[in-house]
Parts: C-alpha cells; sequence; structure tokens
C-alpha cells in the first residue's frame, strides 16, 4: 500500500507540473492591450508593448507573427522565443468583416448571423 501511495502522489506531481507547462498563456497581438502583451511576451516591456500597440494602430492588424519584427524595438530573436505565446488570431477567435461599399458599410458577419438567427 506505500507503494501505492508514493506511486500516486508521483503521478499527481508530475501531472500537475505538466499541467502548468501546458497552460503558457497565448496573446493575440491584434487584439491584446499594452498591459497584456507585456505580461504575456518574453523580453517585452511597457515601451515595446505600447510600440506593438502603436504600430498596429497605425499599419493594421499583423497578418503572420513574423510581421511583429517590424516593430521599432522588436527583432527577430523576441519573435522566436515568443513564437508559442503569439497568435495573430484564428478562425474562432476572430471576426471576418464584411466587405465595405459605398451603399453599405462593413458589418461582422458574425454580428449578421446572430441578427437572423433572432
Amino acid at each position: 500500500m506505500n507503494r501505492l501511495n508514493r506511486f500516486l502522489v508521483s503521478l499527481m506531481l508530475a501531472l500537475a507540473l505538466c499541467g502548468q507547462a501546458l497552460a503558457a498563456e497565448v496573446v493575440n497581438i491584434n487584439t491584446a492591450d499594452a498591459a497584456t502583451l507585456d505580461e504575456v511576451l518574453l523580453n517585452v516591456g511597457p515601451a515595446k508593448a505600447q510600440a506593438i500597440v502603436e504600430y498596429r494602430r497605425e499599419n493594421g492588424a499583423f497578418k503572420s507573427i513574423e510581421q511583429l519584427a517590424m516593430v521599432k524595438g522588436i527583432g527577430l530573436k523576441t519573435v522566436e522565443k515568443n513564437r508559442d505565446r503569439i497568435t495573430v488570431g484564428s478562425g474562432r477567435a476572430m471576426v471576418p468583416v464584411a466587405r465595405a461599399s459605398k451603399s453599405q458599410p462593413a458589418i461582422p458577419t458574425l454580428k449578421r448571423a446572430k441578427a437572423t438567427q433572432r
């Protein structure tokens, strides 16, 4: 019985440590604020996080993770260190936007789908 207890305790400890390693935060660089970027990304402090937000505001959404290296103060090494922590969005997270025309403004398709369900 003592061996079984030790085995179970060891197994629980291993699962707890593994769970923490797998639960690394992922941040969407197209939607996150400066505080979140500062908190989640390695080697990115408040000034670089603010630079990311300003770059995004001036140039639009990032289309790839590598494009983050175009932000002043962020290099390819920083991008590589954070590759597993960065996303530019997935099909679920990002809402596709319909093309705008002169007669009709762009409306997110998610809102349009909800409106038709009512």
